[in-house]
């Protein structure tokens, strides 16, 4: 009906590139969410990149894990339209229905945060599944612990990719690209190259990593500053909040109000945000890196750490743990588990069993809410 009624006349629409195109609402883990004004041009640039660095064609299968309405689910809504993909809709993140799905659809690629692979990787209906076709998995939104990725690749077939952004850069704007030589690593060494943030995108535009002075830090692995891009996936700004625009967008650049080191190979590694760093005593403590050593004990499902007062040192770390289902593990115990791993005055001076951390709709850890606790 509708086609036996419509105008023959050809259909022009002219859009410059840079008119807003979305507005898409930050996560909300540290502050109150604010509204990102996408252009045209940083979605559709966006979209390019994810269509190279994932390998996306025409008979991929993607499941949506991740969120429609989160950066427009990193630009999947138009990556696997654009080369007519097949798209597989979720109503909600079950892991055994993924893992259905992942067995019986033929799924190849899909994107998600650390926190979906987790709950991938402790369902109870894995044992029993037969998963033999490689999924192309790319996660982001919180720095991935080592221990995750190389059980997901081991026990969910699954070929992870490490990627990195922000809301405000559409998101995506590095990617931890595979080489040749890394092949000769353990898979102990691979996990650990693997949860890096990697190297710029061919087409997001340019990232660095700058000292409070604005000078380039080191790349050593070891000299920490805050990441930086500037280019083609860079928000137009915060709708409606010039002020909050300004503070973030400086010389050309938008800092992300992510700490990194940068190795000698050139790959960014997140070391924290800005906001979650313990200060201890005059010593930068990582949460990051203290999570990364308590997921790697057997009884750990989810571990979180913040900062809480101390009356002699400022700040020590305090960590909040999901135990798996059955198991048990006293505090005593994973005091020693990370003393023999981390420095002493990076290892958790108070334990919290919890039943469940906190998180935004996408995943995201919310630790200005453990820090109320």
């Amino acid at each position: 009906m509708l086609l036996a009624n419509a105008d023959a006349t050809p259909f022009a629409c002219e859009l410059d590139e840079d008119l807003p195109l979305t507005i898409n609402y930050t996560s909300g883990t540290t502050s109150r969410p604010k509204g990102v004004v996408l252009t045209h041009r940083n979605n559709y640039i966006n979209a390019a990149d994810v269509l190279f660095h994932m390998r996306v064609h025409h008979d991929d299968v993607y499941l949506h894990t991740l969120p429609m309405f989160h950066v427009n689910g990193w630009g999947s809504v138009w990556v696997f339209t654009a080369v007519g993909a097949t798209h597989v809709c979720l109503r909600r993140v079950d892991p055994d229905v993924i893992l259905s799905l992942f067995e019986n659809l033929g799924i190849t690629v899909a994107f998600g945060a650390p926190t979906v692979i987790n709950m991938l990787l402790n369902a109870a209906s894995l044992p029993e599944r037969k998963l033999t076709k490689t999924i192309r998995f790319a996660t982001a939104g919180s720095p991935p612990p080592a221990a995750v990725i190389e059980q997901a690749e081991r026990l969910l077939k699954m070929d992870i990719t490490h990627v990195y952004g922000l809301t405000e850069t559409t998101p995506l704007i590095t990617y931890c690209e595979w080489v040749d030589a890394f092949a000769k690593l353990s898979e102990e060494e691979t996990a650990n190259v693997k949860a890096r943030q990697g190297v710029e995108m061919v087409f997001s535009g340019e990232t660095r990593v700058f000292r409070s002075d604005g000078v380039d830090v080191a790349w050593d692995g070891i000299e920490i500053g805050e990441i930086a891009a500037r280019g083609n996936t860079v928000m137009e700004g915060y709708y409606k909040q010039p002020e909050e625009t300004a503070k973030v967008i400086r010389g050309g650049y938008f800092y992300t109000g992510d700490l990194a080191v940068v190795h000698p190979n050139g790959y960014i590694q997140i070391v924290d945000r800005a906001k979650d760093v313990i200060i201890s005593g005059g010593e930068n403590v990582s949460s990051v890196e203290v999570e990364g050593v308590l997921y790697q004990h057997p009884a750990i499902l989810e571990a979180g750490v913040v900062a809480v007062p101390h009356e002699k040192w400022g700040e020590v770390p305090k960590a909040f743990v999901v135990l798996k289902s059955g198991v048990t593990v006293s505090s005593d115990e994973l005091n020693v588990w990370c003393r023999e791993r981390l420095a002493h005055f990076k290892t958790p001076k108070e334990y919290a069993f919890v039943d469940a951390l906190p998180r935004t709709s996408t995943g995201k850890l919310q630790k200005y809410r453990l820090r109320q606790r």
